[in-house]
């Protein structure tokens, strides 16, 4: 037998096992075996192929290597020969054919196996293209090797010599043999590389390939080769090449190096692809598949820990290190390209992959020394440490403490190195959005701000900070040169110059930018969008609100269009002339474009521009949004939200964070923001008029909500709140670095929640409700909200804005509130509950008290404060179970919110002030709900207002809301409520069409009110004190100064009118005051005069007269409380005595209104007596009526022993209720001839006063026949009494004598026109009249102080509008100029007196030189000469 013909067919002789099988026809015996050994080796002596029996000698039926790993059946002994037997039969053949041929026996075994290997991997053309061996060949490469590891464990074969043999061809194995001679330990790859230089290139080359190779499709047992061919290679190499010797040898340094030089050319490769990728669809499956080998699973037998952490390291930094072309320059200028979501994947893979082992410190600080002793790859520097920002939520305060220790060894020894390493790290922290780093200005105002900073300890760093700030300048992008212009370094004050050099260099930069300082805007940048156009917006709008709230155009836009022309023209007018739609009525927008162009600060063409472009949106009626991407962003957004999905419950929060950054990538491009936030907390504007126009936008908004609610179903259903990982926080995070995107988020969730709430299903209401407890949660980096139009005066946050669209005005609002509510604060309750101390972080506080309004309200059963219900069975309700509660099919609201009620949780916020539902905020809430649309019914509503008044609130502590068990603060409150009610009502009929005073609850809590004062009534004897003190610390606090303006005096009108109504339905005795001194009970009415004087006089319509239901009022509770008295007729008479002399108007105002009065006062007087005949003075009213009904007539009777001013007012009753007949006006007047009687003579000046008022209410409401008649009364009273000088003191305000009660009738406003008056009237006068009244005593004095008077109202504006064209208003100072002057040069020097003369030279001096130079030479006595007798 030759080694030639070994190989030979022999098909047609029997195998081994055949033969074997035919020879045994019995079972043999135990002691049999050696003999039946020995027989089968002498028969294969005889005649045996070695190719062929190294065929059999294995299991023939090896259908799958892996069997024994996957648990399939071992096959049955029968089936093949033991593995012992075979390889003595092998290693016989060879011995025997080595020595016929007298070669060596391992020679022989090498040639065999070679050929038999060569066989099975000798393959087809097809075959050659697969990079690893098929199945069959697989299975017959495992027999082969398997046979070769018995020669080899029986001293057969030599490893050293097959290797050699085998690349005596110059030939190199495909990797998968490599990798089964290492697997079967025959050729282990060490000392494949040890042996083989040459095997290093083929190597790294096999390793690409098969990296890259793709299997073809559905062979998994190929996937699973080729996966652990490559972890296995890989294995060996770190092992090898970073394993740590003490003593290494010569051999081992090479060999490690060896192993390092092909993991750097893989890593290298891998690099390359993922650079090309940036310009190429994909880098293919290769590098990916790279990516997933570096991985701590390959700790193991072949890497220990210590050397995959070695390799780790030296990946890392050589990845750091790769291709360091990119300067500091090009870092500054293009570093936000390079964050994480515009990163490639496979880098920032390999970047998580190589940190993954490491801690955050350890990873911070190899930076630091990669950075120190090595030429870097910036962008890889920065995506590495983006990349560990987001997978690394610890990352953030490690990397301010390296920025800190970066900053203060920089500044110890000026180095340069590490001031720019430490802005480059923190600008691209905060490139990353808020929800990863501070932003770039909150991290410089940090470092810089302060004068403890580390460049504030010496000129020298001052000037090192600037000298690097300024190099930067020609690099830096123009969001940071804004944010050192707007917060520079702290500098002190003499070195300030050395700041404005920078300053002005930043700004030259900017105008190179096109972005110059004009483009910083004309406000404070609110936007946090850094660009000018955002900011150009924010100051369209900050003008527009000055504009609408002043009417003027602010004095800011004036300037810019003067001095700062280039950024008025090119970017505040384009932004302000944006086309839209124009409204049908103005707007404040439309109204400041008409303001401007009436000043001619807008160009005409531009102006025209704009009316055309509007008129054809109005046509078009739709918006468009361009988007420059080659994919459609709302289809990536898609994939990314389900992406995002898909980690909710497994992945980690890196992976989270990583995904969360692409979404917000995305994003951006929909809703474009600038870079960095150049403010920390900015106001966003919201327009709750306005719904959501844009349609994409509106899409966007809508795929965000209904996914986060998608998101808290399947976390919810997987763990509690409690138990969920910080995605849904992480999810609001990233939303709240997008302004744009959070205005119209928080947009549509405002018209969700206020138009749409009732159609919202279980899903959405919860989702909705854990996505507004997350805002609540990030409240303190999120921004605040400006409602437009402002129903709330400031702005507030995020929450707070959202919880005024939930209305609890009706029975279907209440029940989406509650429902919202419980969710949300059942959700906060869960979530916290990991964290108790933080509990409150999610638990809005608004949504809490709405609760605490409605549950009460809905549920009688909760009307049990929680420390008198079952609180302590309750205490073993845990939150898994309120949660249970909250998302159970079965569950309905009630059982929910009856289950929170009782939780300890909820009921423990409730000792919290934040969390406290004052009774001011109840009371607002319950005025608000419609009775018509109520949840409960009349009887139901005042069951529930009765407990909450007088059980939940009355006995309250005051520091909780309550009123500390004080009837009278109860009704204080109650009376403040109702008394608001109008002014909240207006507010809300702006924003719900649905709430109208008609429909509102206070005729309930009026009622609540007037049963609290009846109860009082009987218990409190000072009742009528408490209510005129209330209403007058009320009005008060409405009129804050002296003079009023007309802002304080409507609102003082409001709120007396308001108070009139709350009076009216109170019981009229309460105000009047019933005292008992010395056992004698009397009625006190000073109270009631100082109210009328004081207040009720300012807001009287017509002026001078009371309301005829205020009037009767206060008369009726005069006449119920006199029957407390002993003496009820006399307590009546003192009582209205005392309000004659001291309350003109209430005594006037009953003089007008007697008529009707009359009827109704006698009924009442009659129930009250018993049949007494009317008080003397209140028929002294009805016979003063008598009285001047009969002067009327011309018949002169006995004048009624009455006040003149009741008997004037009586008289003018008479005559103004009779416009008929003015003539019998004039003779009555003429029977009362002032010089027969001084009452008389009073009458007649009480009567021209009432004439008087009343001509002044005619000017100020004009009505030309009123006016007329007006006038025409005065003439009539002033033609009786021009010869008396009684007339004239009614105009002289300080001198009036008995004629005082007079400012006590009508307005302040009245009394200061009275001198406008005077004039008026004269002016109108005939020539006879005229000089009669010169000639009467005091008349140039009263003229004369008319006249400064009248000046001063001009002066101050405060004169009537104009009536008539002829004479004008406006020539009425000039006309009554001449009129004095001839008065003054027509009267005697003893017209005044020395003093008098004196002090209306003063007066007139700076307001008049000409008059009081008239006074001068006419009447000082001094001056009269002769001569001056010309003048």
């Amino acid at each position: 037998m030759s080694l030639s013909a070994s190989c030979g067919s022999v098909s047609q002789k029997r195998t081994v096992s055949s033969l074997l099988a035919g020879r045994v026809v019995k079972r043999p015996k135990q002691g049999d075996g050696q003999q039946l050994h020995e027989a089968a080796i002498q028969l294969l002596e005889q005649q045996q192929n070695l190719c062929s029996l190294l065929k059999e000698v294995g299991n023939p039926n090896l259908s799958n290597i892996f069997c024994s790993e996957t648990g399939g059946q071992k096959p049955q002994a029968s089936e093949g020969i033991p593995p012992t037997i075979a390889g003595s039969l092998l290693v016989s053949e060879l011995r025997c054919q080595a020595t016929q041929l007298g070669v060596p026996l391992t020679a022989l075994s090498v040639k065999m196996v070679l050929e038999r290997l060569t066989e099975i991997t000798g393959t087809e053309e097809e075959d050659r293209r697969r990079e690893l061996l098929t199945s069959s060949q697989r299975v017959q490469l495992c027999v082969l090797l398997e046979s070769s590891r018995e020669l080899l464990s029986q001293g057969a074969l030599c490893p050293k010599l097959l290797w050699q043999e085998y690349r005596r061809g110059q030939k190199l194995p495909q990797l998968e043999v490599v990798y089964q001679l290492h697997f079967y330990n025959i050729l282990t790859l060490k000392h494949i590389l040890e042996s083989d230089e040459d095997v290093r290139l083929w190597l790294v080359s096999q390793l690409k390939a098969l990296s890259c190779w793709m299997p073809p499709l559905g062979e998994k047992e190929a996937q699973q080769v080729q996966l652990k061919v490559l972890s296995t290679v890989l294995g060996v190499l770190v092992g090898t090449g970073f394993q740590l010797s003490h003593d290494p040898a010569v051999a081992d340094r090479r060999i490690s190096l060896l192993c390092c030089s092909v993991l750097d050319d893989m890593l290298f490769w891998f690099l390359d692809k993922v650079g090309e990728s940036l310009t190429l669809p994909c880098a293919g499956a290769g590098p990916e598949l790279w990516c997933q080998l570096f991985d701590a699973s390959l700790c193991g037998a072949s890497a220990s820990p210590e050397a995959l952490q070695h390799f780790f390291t030296h990946s890392l930094t050589q990845t750091l290190t790769y291709k360091p072309r990119l300067t500091v320059s090009d870092a500054i200028a293009r570093q936000n390209e390079w964050t994480f979501a515009k990163s490639s994947r496979l880098l920032t893979s390999l970047f998580r992959k190589l940190a993954v082992i490491f801690s955050v410190e350890q990873l911070l600080r190899h930076l630091q020394q990669v950075l120190e002793t090595h030429e870097v790859n910036w962008k890889h520097i920065l995506c590495f440490l983006s990349t560990l920002l987001i997978y690394n939520p610890s990352a953030e305060s490690s990397l301010r403490e390296l920025l800190s220790r970066l900053l203060s060894s920089a500044f110890e020894g000026y180095d340069l190195e590490n001031v720019i390493t430490a802005f480059l790290l923190a600008r691209q922290g905060t490139l990353e959005g808020p929800g990863i780093f501070p932003s770039y200005s909150d991290w410089f105002k940090m470092s810089f701000g302060g004068g403890s900073s580390c460049h504030a300890t010496s000129k020298k760093s001052l000037v090192f900070l600037l000298k690097f700030l300024s190099d930067l300048v020609p690099f830096e992008p123009s969001q940071y040169l804004k944010v050192h212009i707007m917060h520079p370094p702290y500098v002190p004050v003499k070195h300030r110059s050395l700041l404005m050099e920078y300053v002005s260099l930043a700004k030259t930069r900017l105008a190179d930018l096109k972005e110059s300082v004009e483009d910083m805007g004309l406000y404070e940048d609110v936007c946090g969008a850094g660009g000018a156009t955002c900011q150009a917006v924010q100051d369209v709008e900050k003008a527009v609100s000055l504009f609408e709230s002043t009417g003027r155009i602010s004095a800011t836009v004036m300037e810019a269009s003067i001095f700062r022309r280039p950024y008025f023209l090119t970017r505040f007018l384009p932004a302000l002339l944006t086309p839209r739609v124009l409204p049908v009525k103005a707007d404040a927008r439309m109204s400041f474009i008409e303001a401007l162009k009436k000043a001619d600060k807008i160009p005409a063409a531009q102006y025209s521009s704009y009316v055309e472009s509007c008129q054809r949106q109005t046509q078009q009626d739709r918006s468009e949004v361009c988007v420059d991407t080659r994919d459609d962003p709302l289809e990536v957004l898609n994939v990314q939200l389900q992406e995002f999905r898909k980690l909710l419950v497994d992945a980690n929060e890196g992976e989270m964070s990583a995904q969360l950054s692409r979404i917000s990538h995305t994003l951006s491009v929909i809703f474009p923001v600038g870079p960095d936030e150049l403010t920390g907390q900015t106001v966003i504007k919201l327009h709750i008029e306005k719904p959501l126009s844009v349609e994409l936008h509106i899409k966007v908004v809508n795929t965000i909500l209904r996914n986060f609610c998608q998101y808290v179903l399947d976390a919810s259903q997987a763990n509690p709140p409690n138990k969920q990982n910080l995605w849904a926080s992480k999810f609001v995070s990233f939303l709240l670095g997008n302004t744009q995107l959070l205005c119209s988020l928080i947009n549509r969730l405002w018209h969700l929640f206020n138009n749409q709430g009732s159609s919202l299903g279980a899903a959405h209401l919860l989702g909705l409700a854990a996505f507004v407890v997350h805002l609540h949660s990030s409240m303190s980096h999120s921004p605040l909200v400006q409602l437009v139009p402002p129903i709330l005066p400031t702005p507030v946050p995020i929450i707070e804005a959202l919880s005024s669209a939930l209305v609890c005005n009706a029975h279907d609002n209440m029940l989406f509130c509650v429902r919202l509510c419980v969710a949300a604060v059942c959700y906060g309750i869960c979530r916290g509950d990991s964290l108790p101390q933080q509990q409150q972080d999610y638990i809005p506080s608004s949504l809490y008290k709405k609760l605490l309004y409605l549950i009460p309200r809905l549920l009688p059963e909760a009307r049990r404060t929680p420390a008198d219900g079952p609180l302590g069975e309750y205490k073993e309700e845990n939150s898994l179970g309120l949660w249970s509660s909250v998302t159970h099919s079965n569950s309905t609201w009630r059982k929910t919110a009856w289950c929170l009620w009782r939780h300890p949780a909820f009921c423990q916020l409730q000792h919290t002030p934040q969390y406290q539902l004052f009774f001011t905020e109840w009371l607002s809430n319950e005025l608000g709900v419609q009775r018509s649309e109520d949840a409960l019914s009349d009887p139901e509503r005042q069951e529930y207002q009765q407990w909450a008044c007088l059980e939940l609130y009355l006995c309250r502590p005051e520091d909780e809301g309550g009123c500390g068990g004080d009837m009278r603060s109860l009704c204080s409150y109650l009376l403040s409520a109702i008394m608001d009610q109008q002014l909240s009502e207006q507010k809300l009929e702006k924003l719900h069409d649905r709430v109208s005073e008609k429909g509102s609850c206070l005729p309930d809590i009026l009622s609540r009110l007037q049963e609290l004062v009846y109860e009082m009534e009987v218990s409190t004897p000072d009742m009528c004190d408490f209510l005129f003190e209330l209403v007058c610390q009320r009005c008060s606090s409405t009129v804050s100064s002296a003079s009023l303006s007309i802002s304080s005096e409507l609102s003082l009108q409001y709120t007396l009118s308001t108070w009139n109504r709350v009076l009216l339905a109170l019981p009229a005795v309460l105000f009047i005051k019933v005292k008992t001194e010395g056992g004698r009970t009397t009625l006190d009415c000073n109270n009631l005069i100082q109210h009328v004087n004081q207040h009720q006089r300012k807001v009287c319509s017509p002026a001078g007269v009371l309301s005829r239901h205020i009037t009767s009022h206060f008369l009726r509770g005069v006449l119920c409380a006199s029957v407390r008295c002993c003496g009820r007729s006399g307590e009546v008479n003192k009582a209205w005595s005392q309000i004659s002399l001291h309350c003109p108007l209430l005594l006037i105002s009953t003089v007008h209104w007697w008529d009707s009065l009359s009827p109704v006062v006698l009924s009442l007087w009659r129930r009250l007596s018993d049949g007494e005949p009317l008080p003397e003075q209140l028929q002294l009213l009805s016979d003063c009526q008598h009285w001047a009904c009969s002067l009327k007539k011309g018949q002169l009777s006995q004048v009624p022993s009455a006040p003149p001013l009741l008997l004037a007012a009586s008289l003018y009753r008479v005559w103004r209720g009779h416009r008929e007949d003015e003539q019998s006006f004039s003779a009555a007047l003429k029977m009362l001839r002032p010089e027969k009687d001084m009452k008389h003579r009073q009458v007649l000046v009480f009567l021209l006063f009432l004439c008087v008022n009343d001509y002044l209410s005619a000017l100020l409401s004009p009505q030309e026949k009123s006016r007329q008649r007006a006038s025409s009364f005065c003439k009539e009273v002033l033609d009786v009494l021009t010869d008396s000088a009684d007339w004239l003191l009614i105009f002289k305000s300080n001198e009036q004598g008995v004629y005082q009660s007079v400012t006590m009738v009508t307005s302040d406003e009245f009394t200061r026109l009275m001198p406008w008056a005077f004039y008026s009237l004269l002016l109108q006068q005939s020539a006879e009249l005229l000089h009669r009244a010169v000639r009467c005593a005091g008349f140039l004095h009263t003229a004369v102080l008319c006249y400064i008077n009248l000046l001063q109202l001009f002066l101050e504006g405060h004169t009537p509008p104009p009536i008539t064209p002829k004479p004008p208003d406006d020539q009425i100072v000039s006309r009554t100029k001449q009129f004095l002057l001839k008065v003054i040069s027509q009267s005697p020097p003893t017209a005044l007196s020395s003093s008098q003369l004196r002090q209306l030279e003063s007066q007139c001096a700076d307001l008049d030189p000409e008059v009081a130079a008239a006074l001068s030479v006419h009447l000082d006595p001094r001056s009269l000469s002769p001569e001056m007798d010309f003048l």
